[in-house]
């Protein structure tokens, strides 16, 4: 009897702990401060950002949300705000960085966490425009989604009406 009571109290205290450890993935607290004018979605991968370029007009505030289809990496802005965050792997939630899109010009981004062979080559930028009607400039949309080419675009009608 004894033994069946001390079986139980290791069992009951295992339990316990289990739950003490047991961890929530909650998401990314919102950064502080006023809404985002834009947000965009950017992925790593295997030595590589989508998108690897996004423009903005300046006074944007830019809400970038990170993600990883594969290992950790990390997102470093090069220059103004010192902004380097560790974008979690696969299936482990995402970061959020906020930047203040101030100065026209371009701003560097990088993976700030060896991931690979091929880690030198993450690379992007931010354009920032000079604020002038405060839509995208011409032959620029404010999707991030790539361009339509011939190789992306099934069944597009071609000039003329014929297909």
């Amino acid at each position: 009897m004894r033994r069946l009571a001390i079986v139980f109290s290791c069992l009951a205290l295992a339990g316990a702990l289990a739950c003490v450890t047991i961890q929530t993935a909650e998401p990314p607290a919102a950064p502080a401060g006023p809404p985002p004018d834009r947000v965009v979605h950017l992925v790593a991968e295997r030595f590589l950002f989508t998108p690897s370029e996004i423009t903005v007009a300046a006074g944007t505030r830019l809400e970038i949300r990170l993600t990883s289809e594969d290992t950790d990496h990390g997102f470093r802005i090069v220059g103004p705000g010192d902004i380097d965050v560790v974008i979690p792997k696969r299936g482990r939630g995402e970061a959020v960085v906020v930047f203040e899109a101030n100065e026209p010009g371009d701003y560097r981004f990088e993976c700030s966490q060896l991931c690979g062979a091929g880690h030198s080559y993450m690379r992007g930028r931010i354009r920032v425009t000079a604020a002038a009607s405060g839509g995208p400039a011409e032959g620029e949309t404010s999707d991030t989604r790539p361009p339509l080419s011939k190789s992306n675009v099934r069944g597009a009608r071609r000039e003329g009406g014929h297909r």
